[in-house]
């Protein structure tokens, strides 16, 4: 018996739809039940390879407009490399909750590759200009494209996809009422986050320290003991800052932060730094000159909403910085910055910090609406600690008024630092203060003006406006390197303040609105508005690492 022509071709059809069904329903079984799947020649690419197979290749490039529409363009070698060839049929796949439109070999797909002439032979050609399927990437500037056997992605690009994460993460913390998290690194004794913590909650957010990071076990154990930043649930991460930026499996378990705060070492970048390990920049120092690095690789695994960044005020202007800058950009963020001076608030040691904040692009935040009191500081003489006049703390130190003298024959201007009770500002106390260096802070004997002490580290901390607390039960060297190394809270608690007014108008669902009102502060003659820096976005130096 002879079939006919049609029926022919129809069971051939049907018997051909079987076979691909059998194919991959075995081919789905063995996958789950894990085992290596079989390949059978001629079948569609699409059923062979998993999601996750080998990428051919990427490619991110600006999104074409054409008649008001979205348009993207691909021919040649990229659709190709997927086996999309001329007259193969395609499908479209739409993803809007990812920005995520997916071309897939389809013998069904209602599109078809079309083709153009080139040397003498054929190329692939994809054309889409749909606004129905690329609406989701209108006012974007670029696109990632993905190829893979069988299909090619078209999405936003990582910065983008980031950002929308970033956003969305913040605006259903908000509304929640959950605390906000943060993370702390080059922690110290967490006197910055200490500041940011209650600085947030004078602004009504309330925040809870996820991590912190130093590489100093001891200051994190005595951190971890006496600073109320701190909780129970806070990871202790005793680590070089370089060496858990590129450890997978920790900063794997790290959880993501509403805000990263950190106090790079300034060592590299202050000035007494740079003289006494005779570098010529900032990052020629061997053991902190490159940490920018890590700090950024950090950074991108955390994906923080927003980012506090202090130093001394020289680093605005080392290589690291304008690294910084450019980098934070190009990972969604718009960057402020801003020197804040201790004296401005009320603080007995001024100390100048530079200060950044880079908050995601979409957020509310402002310097110009950083108030700055201008209240009194106290006298020397009301933090002082009841030392008797007799105690052996009290000494000639001869040695060093022979050293200023030798420094002043040499030109050096190095001189002594020399104060009474009735001072009404010191100069920096550094973090080796226990030194007894010759240009930090000396009480004069109230008696006797040849006798000379150091500070305590009780008083040390109250120059400062750190709660002495934070010092409590270490040693006086180890307690004044805590204390020296730290910022003077008052500046940064009213950042942090500032900082609560933008988080708090993501929870209202508000976007880029003005964060404050300035008409008061400038009707208020005792208080000044602080300017954000300006100017320093000058061409980057040399590359220095």
């Amino acid at each position: 018996m002879r079939w006919p022509e049609k029926g022919k071709a129809w069971y051939n059809e049907i018997s051909t739809l079987w076979v691909d069904c059998w194919l991959a329903q075995s081919f789905l079984y063995l996958t789950l039940s894990g085992h290596q799947p079989f390949r059978v020649r001629g079948l569609t690419p699409s059923l062979m390879e998993s999601p996750m197979s080998k990428i051919n290749a990427v490619s991110i490039r600006k999104l074409g407009s054409n008649r008001g529409c979205p348009r993207v363009w691909l021919q040649g070698r990229l659709p190709a490399s997927a086996g999309f060839h001329p007259q193969t049929r395609f499908a479209t796949i739409k993803d809007a909750e990812r920005l995520r439109v997916t071309l897939r070999i389809d013998p069904f797909g209602d599109r078809i590759v079309s083709r153009k002439a080139r040397d003498d032979a054929f190329e692939p050609v994809i054309d889409i200009n749909s606004a129905e399927v690329l609406a989701m990437f209108a006012g974007l500037d670029h696109i990632r494209v993905l190829v893979r056997n069988g299909e090619i992605t078209i999405e936003s690009v990582e910065s983008e996809k980031r950002t929308k994460e970033r956003l969305e993460r913040v605006q259903e913390l908000m509304t929640s009422g959950a605390p906000i998290t943060i993370g702390s690194l080059s922690h110290g004794g967490g006197v910055l986050s200490r500041a940011i913590h209650e600085g947030l909650a004078r602004g009504g957010v309330n925040s809870t320290l996820d991590f912190a990071l130093d590489i100093r076990e001891d200051l994190l154990e005595h951190a971890g003991r006496v600073n109320p930043a701190w909780n129970d649930k806070t990871i202790h991460l005793a680590a070089p800052l370089q060496e858990l930026a590129f450890d997978q499996e920790v900063m794997g378990a790290l959880p993501h932060v509403t805000l990263l705060e950190a106090g790079l070492p300034c060592e590299a970048s202050s000035v007494s730094g740079r003289a006494k390990n005779g570098t010529s920049c900032a990052e020629e120092h061997p053991l902190v000159g490159h940490l920018v690095v890590a700090f950024l690789a950090v950074v991108a695994r955390i994906n923080p909403a927003m980012i506090c960044l202090e130093n001394v005020p020289p680093y605005k202007s080392t290589a690291s910085m304008h690294i910084l800058r450019n980098q934070l950009r190009d990972f969604g963020y718009e960057v402020h910055e801003t020197m804040v001076h201790s004296g401005e608030w009320g603080t007995l040691e001024h100390r100048s910090r530079l200060c950044m904040i880079a908050v995601t692009k979409g957020m509310s935040f402002t310097f110009d609406d950083l108030v700055v009191p201008h209240v009194g500081a106290p006298t020397l003489g009301e933090i002082l600690d009841p030392v008797p006049m007799d105690d052996t703390s009290w000494s000639t130190m001869d040695y060093l008024f022979a050293k200023a003298e030798r420094d002043a024959a040499e030109g050096k201007g190095f001189a002594m630092q020399i104060l009474t009770e009735d001072a009404t500002k010191l100069g920096t106390i550094g973090k080796g203060y226990s030194k007894n260096r010759s240009t930090e802070p000396k009480l004069q004997h109230p008696h006797n003006p040849k006798l000379l002490r150091l500070l305590t580290k009780n008083e040390h901390a109250r120059a400062k406006g750190i709660p002495p607390a934070m010092a409590a039960g270490l040693s006086t060297t180890c307690a004044h390197e805590l204390l020296g190394q730290s910022i003077t809270p008052a500046p940064f608690k009213a950042v942090a303040e500032l900082l609560a007014k933008t988080l708090l108008n993501m929870k209202n669902g508000s976007i880029n609105d003005v964060v404050i009102s300035k008409v008061e502060a400038e009707e208020d003659k005792q208080v000044t508005l602080l300017k954000p820096i300006t100017g320093i976005q000058e061409l980057a130096q040399a590359m220095l690492f």
